[in-house]
């Protein structure tokens, strides 16, 4: 291969295409699920029409809409607290050595917790009528990708620049802020892009196995065991919303963090 074609192959895709993909993505799969259960009739009964779908969304956007702030909520204190205690450790695991050997072999285990397990522990320890079981829930999946990302970044700074800080006479105060820091923060958007979707998904997933009567994984258990496939499948929908907005809101942050990366 030339080198004029590793150029091109390495080229980015321009802004439109990266939006136009995955929306084309979305229209073909939208469009053989119809295909599938209303022109083909072949879907099995759990599996309803999207436009069943929508409607059922519509008819009950008030308690959907509930539902979703509860999730969001569970969501979005688990992926603060979980992301303010993993920058706290990963600081500490970047300054002091024998401090990150010692955390490396906890990280490891809390990584491969199934959420399924831990769920109904965290629910009878802290109470059936209590949120805070769902919200440990997501600050646990988002504090895995969080600690990583940004303990990679904290030890990303060149010796070369460190060097100068140093010859300098910078306080580890200015070094921190002037050099490590930004060289960090591309790293600590990325963990938060990443960890912002396993939070919704651990939050939903926590709602689903038990605690209070509320939020989206709560309702489609509810009612897919009642039947309702349409609204089931409607409370999924607003689930999607959730993460599509934490997703798009990380992604945006982690651009403009991206754009200010140090050379």
């Amino acid at each position: 291969m030339s080198l004029r074609d590793t150029t091109m192959s390495a080229r980015p895709l321009p802004g439109w295409a990266r939006i136009a993909a995955p929306v084309g993505v979305g229209i073909l799969g939208l469009a053989a699920w119809i295909l599938y259960v209303d022109v083909a009739a072949a879907a099995p009964r759990m599996l309803p029409s999207p436009v069943a779908i929508v409607q059922e969304f519509i008819a009950h956007a008030d308690i959907i809409t509930e539902a979703m702030v509860v999730t969001a909520t569970n969501a979005l204190i688990g992926l603060f607290v979980g992301s303010l205690i993993a920058i706290a450790l990963a600081a500490l695991a970047a300054a002091i050595r024998q401090f990150d050997g010692m955390l490396a072999p906890i990280v490891a285990a809390l990584a491969v917790i199934p959420i399924v397990a831990i769920t109904p522990v965290l629910n009878t320890m802290f109470g059936a009528s209590s949120q805070f079981g769902r919200q440990a829930v997501a600050g646990l999946a988002a504090f895995i990708p969080v600690f990583i990302n940004v303990l990679r970044g904290l030890r990303q700074s060149r010796p070369v620049h460190r060097d100068l800080f140093r010859a300098s006479a910078a306080t580890p105060g200015q070094t921190f802020r002037l050099l490590t820091l930004p060289t960090a923060l591309p790293y600590l958007m990325t963990g938060l892009r990443i960890a912002s979707s396993l939070a919704v998904i651990a939050a939903l997933v926590a709602e689903y196995f038990g605690g209070p009567a509320d939020g989206i994984g709560t309702a489609i258990a509810t009612y897919a065991k009642s039947g309702r496939a349409a609204l089931a499948w409607a409370f999924v929908l607003g689930g999607i919303i959730i993460g599509l907005v934490f997703f798009l809101v990380t992604s945006l942050l982690e651009r403009l963090a991206t754009r200010r990366m140090p050379a």
